[in-house]
């Protein structure tokens, strides 16, 4: 064994040890009878401020076992129990990692990953402000309560009706902030890629946006030979210099328009091509390697 797995190991068994005591923790009796809400789910009676923490950090570090749920994702992925994606991935040199099997899952069900991932956040952070809070109690201490806040915190809507009392409970606040920020994040980029046209889509796009353009090009053209023929029959006659000059500007402004579409329309198709041989210069390095295997091997020793 190396001694980086020696350390893996020891952490692993240090995190798993941890837990709480709770031999100085008393149920709470004395409920508020003006609140609706459920009773908190312990207070302390006793003074002793070093074991409340204590207990409260040992709490808090048992979180740490959530690794074990990344374990279990990995373990009963269908990515590592199929034989193909493991003999596929062995040449080409990919490890099966929790980060892999995450982008598969992102990539497969992206807005159900999503969901349950926020969902999971959502009701851990609860119960870690609720932990935090209990011993002040304040209306935080109430689980209904911290979920709201922590729904709030986390779209961040924050209508300051509900606000944290200690440190621990801020920091908790501040994390799922950040973390609703991400999450807002991630869900717009899967908005966006569900909104995105795919290929076909966009082959049709393009097609009827060419004819368009087309179209308008044709009706340019035409505004230019009219101006043009305008503009002549104009400058034979030398009483009409204000007519003479109007048509100046329609005819410049036409050939403005008419370079302008013909410009738009070779951006698009250049587009359209690009498209196209993506696609082919992506695969032209395989086919390379293929024709220069099936040449050594039908060459002679």
């Amino acid at each position: 064994m190396t001694s980086h797995r020696i350390l893996i190991i020891t952490l692993e068994l240090l995190v798993c040890v941890i837990h709480p005591v709770g031999s100085y923790w008393e149920m709470a009796i004395h409920v508020n009878s003006s609140s609706f809400s459920s009773s908190p789910l312990c207070a302390s009676h006793h003074d002793s401020k070093p074991l409340q923490n204590l207990e409260l950090l040992l709490s808090m570090l048992m979180f740490l076992r959530l690794y074990l749920v990344h374990r279990t994702i990995l373990l009963h992925s269908k990515v590592l129990l199929s034989a193909s994606y493991r003999s596929i991935g062995s040449l080409n040199n990919i490890n099966f990692t929790f980060r892999f099997v995450l982008k598969v899952l992102m990539n497969k069900h992206p807005a159900r990953t999503l969901l349950v991932f926020i969902l999971f956040f959502w009701l851990t952070a609860s119960w870690m402000l609720t932990l935090c809070e209990r011993k002040t109690q304040a209306s935080t201490g109430y689980m209904d309560t911290a979920l709201w806040l922590i729904a709030i915190t986390f779209l961040t809507v924050g209508y300051g009706d509900v606000a944290p009392n200690t440190s621990c409970g801020k920091g908790v606040c501040l994390f799922t902030g950040v973390m609703g920020v991400a999450c807002t994040a991630m869900l717009v980029a899967i908005v966006t890629e569900k909104l995105a046209l795919n290929k076909g889509e966009k082959h049709v796009h393009f097609f009827m946006l060419d004819i368009q353009i087309s179209k308008r090009i044709r009706h340019a053209a035409a505004n230019v030979l009219r101006e043009c023929w305008l503009l002549h029959r104009t400058s034979l006659t030398k009483a009409h210099r204000g007519e003479h000059r109007r048509h100046q500007r329609c005819l410049l402004e036409a050939i403005r328009v008419f370079r302008h579409l013909r410009l738009k329309q070779r951006k698009l198709r250049d587009y359209v091509s690009e498209m196209v041989d993506l696609p082919k210069v992506t695969w032209q390095p395989a086919g390379v390697e293929c024709c220069i295997d099936s040449k050594c091997s039908s060459s002679p020793p």
